[in-house]
């Protein structure tokens, strides 16, 4: 019997497990609205107030029986493709080859991979297919800078310095600084920091661009003004160096520090272009024009939301309890609230494009007010920016969304969690 956690409690469907043919035919009986799947499905022991919410959304309530046959993802570090049969022999057990995706394995849902020798040392990490889909859709190109504007928990983060190599940059961004700094423990644990710099910073208002741009203006605020004595950035270290804690030691006794930088700066790489610049040589701010310019070649905007199309995410309120739930997946003022945000942190990511540029716009909620309804009214106020096709995304086990060009990851069709992914570029003021 297929289970489902709600409510605080383990409950268990009236259904039997199902295969993902299986799956396949009763989400078409649920869209077709054939009577027999209806019934079946509104038999399901589903809290009211969800059931409400996913028809409120065009939700298939079916998707939460997929829980045994959705697999779990791994990446494979490039360069360890040798190595495949010692890691299946680590973990004990024999990876699937996702056809769609390069360098990502399927494995059973119930495989543990925290504890085997592969992940501990780098090797492999956990990531949803359809989370790579979305990176993968941003077409990293060798030299590019690329701005991830809600980076924690850090695996796209990684597999965006994955691509990348040892060329052009990555700057993450995240509000909570516990969050980032497990990004921070990831790229270091994968030794993929070196072109990486992470801020703790509201993505809907960061500001900061590449590095490339701030080498223009190096000479410049050398001759205007910056002290002889200013703080410039040495090779990172996770201790802040001595004359640097006597100096704000002594700026705290004379109430001239403030405490916390906005944006905070809290890991950078030796290639990252920060070392040797001074903070106001890195935290200067520049024109919309040098920003069209000299901005992000590609930004990921992966935005917070309710998270309703992780099934996994749906299963951990077993423990928090049904009123969390109520309180972060269904109650209507949060999720307006997150509308918001998302609105924001999509126009500030846009802004930060250069143009030319793409941009992704990605949530793992399978509602139409966090994701269509945020994207048409995006277009709608910004005449630079077109929707694209996502190169070669005819062969992903996906659907299109409401809008064309979007795609949509569910458990049912994709056997992932349910991911929403739009994208776009930035058109010159003159093509428009």
């Amino acid at each position: 019997m297929a289970n489902l956690i709600l409510l605080g409690l383990t409950l268990r469907t009236s259904l039997p497990v199902q295969s993902p043919i299986e799956l396949e035919q009763t989400a078409f009986n649920f869209h077709q609205g054939n009577p027999k799947s209806m019934e079946a499905i509104s038999n399901l022991p589903l809290p009211d107030a969800f059931l409400e919410f996913l028809n409120e959304n065009g939700i298939d309530p079916s998707i939460y029986t997929a829980t045994d046959s959705t697999p779990r993802y791994i990446r494979l570090k490039p360069g360890c493709e040798e190595q495949l049969e010692a890691i299946e022999a680590d973990i004990k057990c024999k990876l699937e080859k996702v056809e769609w995706l390069p360098n990502f394995y399927s494995l059973p849902p119930h495989i543990q991979i925290a504890s085997s020798k592969s992940y501990q040392e780098g090797k492999i990490y956990g990531i949803d297919a359809a989370s790579g889909a979305a990176v993968s859709a941003l077409n990293i190109s060798p030299g590019d800078h690329v701005l991830d504007l809600c980076a924690a928990p850090g695996a796209k983060l990684c597999m965006v310095l994955e691509l990348l190599g040892n060329s052009g940059s990555v700057t993450g961004v995240d509000v909570a600084k516990h969050r980032l700094a497990a990004c921070r423990t990831l790229v270091q644990k994968y030794k993929l920091g070196d072109n990486c710099r992470l801020f703790v910073a509201d993505g809907a208002s960061f500001s900061l661009i590449p590095i490339r741009v701030h080498s223009d203006f190096k000479s410049v605020n050398r001759e205007f003004g910056v002290e002889k004595d200013e703080f410039l950035f040495k090779e990172w270290t996770s201790r802040r160096p001595w004359k640097e804690r006597k100096r704000a030691n002594k700026e705290i006794k004379n109430g001239s520090l403030e405490l916390v930088q906005d944006p905070e700066l809290i890991y950078y790489g030796r290639c990252s272009g920060v070392v040797g610049m001074s903070k106001i040589e890195l935290f200067q701010t520049v024109s919309s024009h040098e920003i069209s310019q000299y901005g992000y070649d590609k930004v990921l905007v992966d935005a917070e939301c309710t998270h309703d199309g992780s099934i996994k995410h749906i299963q951990k309120f077993e423990n928090w309890g049904w009123s969390t739930m109520e309180r972060r997946v269904l109650d209507a003022e949060r999720t307006d609230d997150l509308t918001v945000l998302q609105f924001r942190l999509l126009t500030n990511g846009f802004k930060l494009l250069r143009v030319g540029g793409n941009l992704v716009y990605s949530t793992c909620s399978l509602t139409h007010a966090q994701n269509e309804d945020v994207v048409e009214r995006f277009l709608s106020l910004n005449p630079c920016a077109e929707l694209l096709v996502i190169d070669g995304s005819e062969s992903w086990p996906c659907k299109s969304g409401r809008i064309p060009k979007t795609l949509r990851f569910d458990p049912l069709t994709s056997r992932t969690s349910g991911l929403f992914v739009a994208k776009f570029t930035k058109l010159a003021k003159d093509n428009i």
